[in-house]
Parts: C-alpha cells; sequence; structure tokens
C-alpha cells in the first residue's frame, strides 16, 4: 500500500508507463477504436461521462446508458459539441431497478449492435439507508446487482461480438480503495437488508468489494470457457463529482488535509479508459487496477470461495425476486 500512496501523491508513472497524474486522453493517445462498440453506465456525468467523451474522441460507438436523460442528452451534446463525427447514443437505465436492467439488455440487443467493451461504471456513494424497489439495500443494489443482471444479460451477445469480430471483449467493473471498509464478515449475506446495523460507508465498502469478487469470478468462468473476453476491476481514484452529493461537506473538510491525493476527472476516468482501450491489456484479466497499473486488492477481495458464494447468492436474488 505504501509504494500505492507514493505514486498517488508524486504522479510518478508506474511500470505501464502510466500513473496517477496521466489523464485519459494521454493514456488512450494513438488508439483507434473505430471497430469497437461500448455501452459505459452512468455515462452522463462526472468520471462516466469523461470516459465516453474519450471513447468517443477515439472513434469508438459509445453507448451512454443513464437513469436521468436529461442529463444523458446534455453529456451527448457536450460531446457532439466538442467532436460532431462522434458516435454517441444514450439509453435509458435505472440500475436499482431489475425490471429496468432487464428492459435495458432487451432494447440493446433489439438494436443488433456488437458489445465489444462494457463499463460498469454508474453508482451512488454513502447515501442514508433506503431501499430501492425491489427491496434491496440501496447501495448494493445500484452498484453492484444491478450491474451482475446487465453483465449476465449481455454475456451472450459479448461472446457472439467477439467470435464474429475477432477482437477481444473487455469488461470492466468500477469499484473503490473503499473495498477495504466494509462490514466484518465481508459481505452480509444473512443481513443484507439489516436497517439497525447499517453503515452508509461500511455498505458502500460492501458494494465495490463485491464489484471486485464479481470481475474475478466472471474472469475464472471466462477462462474456464477459453473465450476471448476479460473481467477486470478498477479504482479510479478519489474525485469530487455528483457521486459525492450526500456527504458533500465531509469530503470538502477532508480535501483541505488530503488535497494531495485527489484527482481531476480527466485523470480519474485514465484508468477506465486504459483498461478499456490500451493493446497492452490484452489478454489481461481478473485484476484489480489503480493508478493504470496492477494493484493487490484486500484479503476479502482475493477470496476466491467468496466470489463463488457471492456469485451464486446473486443469482439466487435476483431469481427471487423475479418470482415475487
Amino acid at each position: 500500500m505504501v509504494v500505492g500512496i507514493f505514486s498517488l501523491v508524486t504522479g510518478r508513472p508506474g511500470p505501464s508507463g502510466f500513473g496517477s497524474a496521466s489523464t485519459a486522453e494521454q493514456v488512450t493517445e494513438g488508439i483507434d477504436a473505430s471497430n469497437l462498440t461500448c455501452i459505459i453506465t452512468g455515462g452522463a456525468s462526472g468520471i462516466g461521462l469523461e470516459t465516453a467523451r474519450v471513447l468517443a474522441l477515439r472513434k469508438a460507438h459509445v453507448i451512454i446508458a443513464a437513469r436521468n436523460m436529461e442529463s444523458a442528452k446534455e453529456a451527448k451534446q457536450l460531446i457532439l459539441q466538442e467532436n460532431e463525427f462522434a458516435r454517441v447514443e444514450i439509453m435509458k437505465l435505472d440500475l436499482s431497478s431489475l425490471t429496468s436492467v432487464r428492459s435495458f439488455a432487451e432494447n440493446f440487443i433489439a438494436c443488433d449492435l456488437p458489445l465489444n467493451i462494457l463499463i460498469n461504471n454508474a453508482g451512488v456513494m454513502f447515501c442514508p439507508y433506503q431501499r430501492s424497489e425491489d427491496g434491496i439495500e440501496m447501495q448494493y443494489a445500484t452498484n453492484y446487482l444491478g450491474h451482475f443482471l446487465l453483465t449476465n444479460l449481455l454475456l451472450e451477445k459479448m461472446k457472439e461480438s467477439a467470435k464474429t469480430s475477432g477482437i477481444e471483449g473487455r469488461i470492466i467493473n468500477l469499484s473503490s480503495i473503499a473495498h477495504t471498509y466494509t462490514y466484518e464478515e465481508g459481505i452480509r449475506f444473512d443481513n443484507l437488508n439489516d436497517e439497525a446495523g447499517y453503515s452508509d460507508k461500511r455498505a458502500y465498502g460492501q458494494s465495490k468489494l463485491a464489484n471486485i469478487l464479481h470481475a474475478n469470478e466472471l474472469s475464472r468462468r471466462l477462462k474456464e470457457e477459453g473465450l476471448n473476453i476479460t473481467a477486470n476491476s478498477v479504482h479510479p481514484g478519489v474525485i469530487m463529482t455528483p457521486l459525492m452529493r450526500h456527504s458533500t461537506l465531509l469530503m470538502n473538510f477532508l480535501k483541505m488535509f488530503t488535497f494531495f491525493i485527489w484527482k481531476s476527472v480527466p485523470q480519474g476516468a485514465a484508468t477506465t479508459c486504459y483498461v478499456a482501450l490500451h493493446p497492452s491489456l490484452k489478454g489481461v484479466s481478473g485484476k484489480y487496477l489503480l493508478d493504470c497499473n496492477e494493484f493487490k486488492p484486500s484479503k476479502f477481495a482475493s477470496n476466491e470461495l467468496l466470489g463463488r458464494k457471492l456469485w451464486d447468492f446473486s443469482n439466487k436474488l435476483i431469481n427471487s425476486i423475479s418470482k415475487a
């Protein structure tokens, strides 16, 4: 962890040649993504928007999946103002609703487009206790479970795209260094929706731990099938974005004393864009990356048995909701 913090503070590049000071444009410079179609959840604001902008700049066909369609329209216009030839489309997706996730997947598949890159970026952070329309604690539902279902529903399309095009598919889950600060048991399988024991910070950490475990277990399954698709997780860094709307005062206070570790939005989107497009990541799967370099996650995040348990638990939970 010391090396990681040192690199974060100094901006010193790691083995990849990039570091915390690198921007999304810098890490994708010279890359032609014109043959790629990409879905970015939460691509209407913050690092999701910057990710969408840079991928479009590299000529990828970008689908912004967003809950707020007005914000999505504005995001699309911003990208087109800078790059009139950008291929950008918007589609409705509320990750806290499994019905909305299914609807999005059906609508995308009906478009008959390939899918080469799936970036599970959207999320909520430190929100007060509340449940989704499906009765699931909101941070777990939005940050993890919605993405888990979305990935499963789009996986056949990704397999088909990788097979017919010969282009490696890439799945990227946005996690956080906050995955290290979770509940005592890691994932609260037995009391996921317990309000009495709820901690907004630990619930966020739990959802981000789940994102890493999901990517790792998915990577294992993809390798087992011999598929040309990778799955990785990333920590974008500490960035002031709309994601922090529930803790603005706290974050502004902390920023006064930790200004040296905060990133700009272009820097925050760098690792995502690096993992999505850079040729050096070909064949790299089941890794956790920070500042465009591999980084060792927590013991919970490295626990393969926990990942398998979470996978089975998630499928059972979704099935029970679907039958209700």
